[in-house]
């Protein structure tokens, strides 16, 4: 940028053969983009813990995915099947008349899996005690205990009609097995396994400064390390900051920002990748490179001419090395004289 006052006469007229260095105004779209460094994965994993008696005598294979009614592993050769939920089964079910969310759980999993448990209570002011609420979940009936029965019977389990604590572990919904903790022989009242989401993610660690910028719902472009580019979706932005070391090894305070791809990247599990956040975008605008500013000494920017004239430029967005610029007599194809 360099500097002159309006109403300076025009330059001296240059020798002939001495060129001198111009550019053209263009219109073009500006956007302030910031690339930040993120691991591609499933998000964060949550361990499972078995429960009950025996031995673990079967386990799955990492980077496999849960099923209902499938059995994730084996206790004393007996398959632990996986219900989903949101309360685990914390009890021994099989006596008629129990009531809770856990039996709500088992009728459910007995319905999505193709069984007839029955249709679940009408939940009405009647069934309690006026002025008390309704006791939550469903009641262990006999058409349930008989459909536990035929959905043992057909796993190759005892058809008991009970439900034991550690017979079943119960997840939010489809998980992927992330590792495997357990070795076979282990007793089975221990850490399993551990579980993540399905869906992949990118965790983008940014520093408190400049995570307000970054809104959920937001656009970006996902950078693979063979160079492929895939877009993607901020899905959450923490709101626990934690103290991380940067590169040089000071600590800095950082909060983590979940990407979710538009589309399953494949060949890759686990990656470092680069994420681009686009923060603000000036579509259709007239730019020049920074160096064709001239700063004037009154205040404000121009754009000289190669003849000499001083136009006043309004200044917009600064990104990349360019800057919108506007006002009067400026229009995209016009030459200006440039410092680089």
């Amino acid at each position: 940028v360099a500097v002159a006052t309006r109403g300076d006469p025009p330059p001296a007229p240059r020798a002939a053969g001495i060129p001198v260095a111009t550019t053209t105004v263009v219109k073009t779209d500006l956007s302030d983009t910031v690339t930040l460094p993120g691991t591609l994965g499933f998000g964060t994993a949550r361990p499972l813990r078995g429960a009950g008696t025996g031995l673990v005598t079967r386990l799955p294979k990492t980077g496999a995915t849960t099923v209902r009614g499938r059995p994730l592993y084996w206790a004393d050769d007996r398959p632990v099947a996986v219900f989903y939920g949101d309360t685990p089964l914390f009890r021994r079910l099989g006596a008629l008349g129990a009531r809770g969310r856990d039996v709500a759980v088992v009728a459910d999993n007995l319905r999505a899996l193709g069984y007839a448990p029955g249709s679940a209570p009408v939940r009405s002011r009647s069934s309690a005690p006026q002025g008390t609420p309704a006791p939550p979940g469903e009641v262990f009936t006999a058409s349930l205990r008989a459909a536990l029965k035929q959905w043992q019977r057909d796993n190759g389990l005892q058809p008991t009609g009970v439900l034991d604590v550690g017979q079943a572990v119960v997840f939010p919904g489809p998980m992927r097995v992330d590792a495997v903790k357990a070795q076979l022989g282990d007793p089975v009242a221990g850490e399993i396994l551990s579980v993540t989401r399905t869906a992949q993610v990118v965790t983008v660690p940014v520093e408190t400064a400049s995570a307000g910028t970054i809104r959920r719902g937001a656009k970006v472009r996902i950078v693979l390390p063979d160079g492929r580019t895939a877009g993607g979706t901020v899905t959450a932005v923490a709101r626990t900051a934690q103290d991380a070391a940067d590169s040089s090894g000071q600590s800095q305070t950082r909060l983590d920002v979940t990407v979710t791809p538009a589309k399953r990247i494949k060949g890759l599990d686990a990656a470092p990748v680069e994420v681009r956040f686009t923060s603000a975008v000036r579509r259709g605008v007239l730019a020049v490179p920074v160096g064709a500013l001239l700063a004037l000494r009154e205040g404000g920017y121009a754009l000289q001419t190669p003849g000499g004239t001083l136009l006043a430029a309004r200044t917009g967005m600064f990104v990349r090395g360019m800057v919108e610029v506007g006002g009067p007599g400026i229009a995209a194809g016009l030459k200006v004289v440039t410092s680089s």
